[in-house]
């Protein structure tokens, strides 16, 4: 597979998986206080910004409801392991 098709996937998950975390992550760290898990996931959601360069790059070899549904297949497989990793 291209390298230019690739790319934009694998930028996704990993925006993704940072925004997951930061979204559920603090749901393993209800002893600490609020303010601490609020700056936790405002740091952690810095790395949203992998979304931008996944859809700009992305957008030359997919259409928008391509990357839409690529976006949304990795979404639902990155919550899926999210879950068993806070259930576990």
């Amino acid at each position: 597979m291209e390298f230019a098709k690739i790319l934009p996937v694998f930028l996704l998950v990993g925006s993704n998986l940072f925004m997951t975390l930061a979204w559920y992550g603090h749901l393993k760290f209800t002893d600490k206080p609020l303010w601490l898990v609020v700056m936790a996931r405002w740091g952690i959601a810095f790395f949203d910004w992998l979304a931008v360069p996944a859809n700009r790059w992305g957008s030359q070899v997919y259409s928008p409801p391509q990357l839409k549904t690529i976006q949304e297949v990795i979404t639902f497989a990155v919550f899926i392991g999210f879950c068993n990793f806070l259930s576990g």
